[in-house]
């Protein structure tokens, strides 16, 4: 049987932070806030798993966004010094902090949202982090000079955070990295090697997130500048394959990825972007199943993961509880010759 999981996000409630955006401003402050953020998780994983999803997240419940939620707890970055800057190769205008100083995690960045979504799950949990490259590029920088200094800087204490979850029982770490399907040709210089350093030692299994962005009006208009296919992954797959990460995840719902591309991860687990997070349609599950049965023409079932493409944290809550169910649905009646439990995706073994 396929399993599934989501790439990390899910919207927060609107009593946690304001809805439908990103860097949304929390509505609580102070041991309210905690507290909030702290049923949020919960309320996020019995969603997942009422969804059935077998790999779970945190929902990212406790950050105001994916990057900065780490960079928050990171001495040397200076939220006092926000300048407008164009990330992802100027796709958008967004207020980043600046690094200052020498970076130095302060504590443990995300112990306690770990801690809290294992002691609350017995599925399995996938906890993200932001990758090296994409914090290079989603922050400004006062004080290294150097775009690679800094990358190899972030990728130390990243490491430091990896370790800390994996005694916590994280079974999943996963690093995003959006940033890599905009600047290939840094992939291969020094991408990579950043992503190995972060993920140095690391005993569990390890992840790459690389989609074409969130359901956002930049990143929709970028998309449709792109022509009639998109073959951004053709230059950085093989290198991914030669790589020490185990698994990479990738947008095809919705998308114009040639699907044979796919078949450039040979060796890696391949985390399938089977729900568009670019769209409030909700996706049928026979819609899902017609991705997954494609994708399974070039990769081995063993290693097909069904995922959604990207974070939903922007999407109505209604629309992404809608869209892992479509992701995980209850097995329907099985197919002739299948026993009572088979599941849809396991029909295409």
């Amino acid at each position: 049987m396929l399993e599934t999981t989501i790439a990390g996000s899910l919207p927060k409630p609107a009593w946690l932070a304001k809805p439908g955006m990103l860097w949304a401003p929390w509505e609580l402050t102070g041991e309210e806030l905690a507290a909030a953020k702290r049923d949020a998780t919960l309320l996020a994983l019995k969603e997942q798993e009422d969804a059935g999803i077998d790999i779970v997240t945190d929902g990212e419940q406790s950050r105001q966004h994916f990057v900065h939620g780490f960079l928050e707890q990171i001495e040397g970055v200076d939220f006092g010094r926000r300048v407008a800057m164009g990330i992802r190769n100027n796709r958008y205008q967004a207020l980043v902090p600046t690094v200052t100083g020498r970076l130095r995690r302060k504590a443990s960045v995300h112990a306690s949202e770990a801690s809290i979504a294992r002691a609350h799950t017995k599925r399995r949990l996938k906890f993200t982090l932001p990758g090296p490259m994409t914090i290079v590029d989603t922050i400004a920088d006062a004080f290294y000079g150097d775009k690679v200094a800094l990358a190899m800087a972030f990728a130390e204490l990243l490491n430091d955070e990896a370790r800390e979850l994996a005694a916590i029982g994280v079974d999943v770490i996963q690093f995003d990295e959006p940033a890599f399907n905009v600047y290939a040709e840094a992939v291969t210089e020094w991408g990579i090697a950043a992503l190995h350093r972060a993920a140095e030692g690391l005993a569990y299994k390890t992840a790459v997130h690389i989609c074409y962005g969130y359901g956002i009006k930049a990143n929709i208009d970028w998309k449709a500048s792109l022509g009639p296919e998109w073959r951004q992954y053709e230059a950085i797959f093989p290198a991914l394959a030669g790589s020490r990460i185990d698994q990479v995840s990738v947008e095809c719902a919705g998308a114009k990825v040639p699907l044979e591309l796919l078949g450039l991860l040979a060796g890696k687990d391949v985390l399938l972007g089977a729900i568009d997070v670019a769209s409030d349609h909700i996706e049928t599950p026979e819609e899902v199943a017609a991705t997954i049965e494609q994708a399974l023409s070039f990769v081995p079932a063993e290693r097909l993961f069904p995922c959604t493409n990207c974070g939903m944290a922007p999407m109505s809550r209604p629309v992404a509880i809608g869209k892992l169910g479509a992701l995980a649905p209850a097995p329907p009646s099985p197919a002739p010759g299948l026993p009572q439990s088979a599941s849809r995706t396991e029909r295409f073994r």
